[in-house]
């Protein structure tokens, strides 16, 4: 058996087709599926950076198949917009954040210098949080 790479990766929306269109418009993500299955209502809907269509990201609603009170907990996450979700690279944070600022997008925090690179924390309009990471070299002594 041989894993060649992670592929999908959810993150918990409390509205596919608004996250669906912040994702695409504020991040520069493409969609990759959006597919209504079955009478249940159930819809796939999957974005991917366009630098890398190996890793795709589902947008879903807290619910089935999760044990109800882990999508009810996932919810008031959400709703308290103190829910993680992703980490996004980037390679030149301060510029990614003046970007996404002209664009509306809400920082908790701007970018602010640690031992592993400069990071600022942006919040989706579901209430996650996205941590933006412009790596530098870094060893545990930096830590200290």
């Amino acid at each position: 058996m041989t894993i060649t790479n992670v592929s999908l990766v959810t993150v918990y929306v409390t509205d596919q087709e608004a996250a669906k269109q912040w994702y695409l418009e504020k991040l520069g993500f493409v969609e990759a599926a959006d597919i209504s299955m079955g009478d249940n209502g159930f819809r796939w809907v999957t974005i991917v950076h366009p630098d890398h269509p190996e890793l795709e990201v589902t947008l879903m609603v807290p619910g089935p198949p999760l044990d109800p009170e882990l999508a009810d907990a996932i919810r008031r996450a959400l709703a308290n917009g103190t829910h993680g979700a992703l980490g996004l690279r980037t390679d030149d944070c301060q510029r990614t954040f003046e970007e996404l600022t002209a664009k509306g997008v809400e920082f908790v925090q701007p970018p602010a210098e640690r031992p592993y690179g400069t990071e600022a924390v942006v919040r989706d309009n579901s209430g996650n949080w996205l941590v933006l990471v412009e790596r530098k070299e870094f060893t545990p002594a930096d830590f200290a």
